[in-house]
């Protein structure tokens, strides 16, 4: 297939290009900047936001919209101020025709929850970022309902791997024990969470989002329930470093649930029907 990729040069979006081109599709590589993208594919750095945008992208098979400003920093104004532009891209590449439309989602569509959360969990969001992201899941789906394309909202959850590149507190230890620092202010540490290596999540991305036997909301996850502290202590183990976590030095966020994981049923059938892929 042809397959666009929006945010392609953020943290998800260059393993996601970088595991459509192992599957052998075309791969047109959408950014303002090409930062790290993987020289197989051809780069377009255009406004997304812009009329006829189905037809400038070379009216694509599928479409993988990744594209989203301060991802990191949920409380950013921007996440609500370009809501309507981000239902306008899609509204324009379902009108355009596409075939196959994937768009990213995020655990923070939930808000506070505890449990295996699956494609009919209540959502109630408590963060700007999750606010939006929920918004859109909800009238994305309404688009699509009323057309011929099949739509995937991918629901990400924690992220580990390639930590220079990302934010999380995997690349915040990184970067302080690179600094010399013997220890880190952290959490308590007690609260489970749904971890996936950034590889494994962008093969189940580029896999999913090339199908439409299974649509709708689809957890991308590992589907089991670590703890912050055992997810930290491994990874200061598994790269040898000597920097510690200091626990009980922050509260955890109010929306942070004690156990949140994702429901990967969908995503494993997904996989094993194009294990050829994995």
């Amino acid at each position: 297939m042809k397959v666009v990729v929006t945010g392609a040069s953020g943290y998800i979006g260059r393993h996601v290009v970088d595991a459509l081109i192992k599957m052998h599709h075309e791969v047109i590589a959408v950014d303002m900047i090409n930062k790290g993208i993987n020289t197989d594919a051809t780069f377009l750095s255009l406004d997304i936001f812009s009329d006829d945008i189905y037809n400038k992208l070379g009216r694509p098979d599928a479409c993988i919209h990744m594209a989203w400003k301060d991802g990191f920093n949920h409380a950013s104004d921007a996440h609500m101020g370009m809501l309507s532009k981000h239902y306008a891209f899609i509204k324009n590449m379902i009108d355009g025709g596409v075939k196959y439309l994937s768009v990213m989602g995020t655990m923070h569509e939930i808000g506070y929850y505890e449990g295996c959360v699956d494609e009919n969990t209540p959502t109630n969001p408590l963060s700007m970022y999750g606010i939006a992201k929920n918004a859109l899941r909800e009238a994305s789906l309404l688009l699509a309902d009323k057309s011929d394309t099949a739509l995937m909202w991918l629901r990400a959850y924690y992220i580990l791997g390639d930590d220079s590149n990302n934010n999380s507190i995997f690349s915040k230890i990184t970067q302080m024990e690179h600094e010399g620092k013997a220890s880190f202010p952290f959490v308590s540490g007690k609260n489970k969470y749904d971890f996936i290596h950034v590889d494994e999540l962008a093969k189940q991305i580029a896999t999913a989002s090339t199908q439409s036997e299974i649509t709708g909301i689809i957890n991308c996850c590992s589907g089991k329930p670590v703890s912050l502290a055992d997810k930290v202590n491994e990874f200061i183990e598994k790269n040898h470093y000597s920097i510690r976590p200091d626990y009980g030095k922050f509260p955890e966020r109010p929306y942070d649930s004690p156990a949140i994981w994702g429901d990967n049923t969908k995503i494993n059938l997904i996989m094993e029907k194009h294990n050829d892929t994995k």
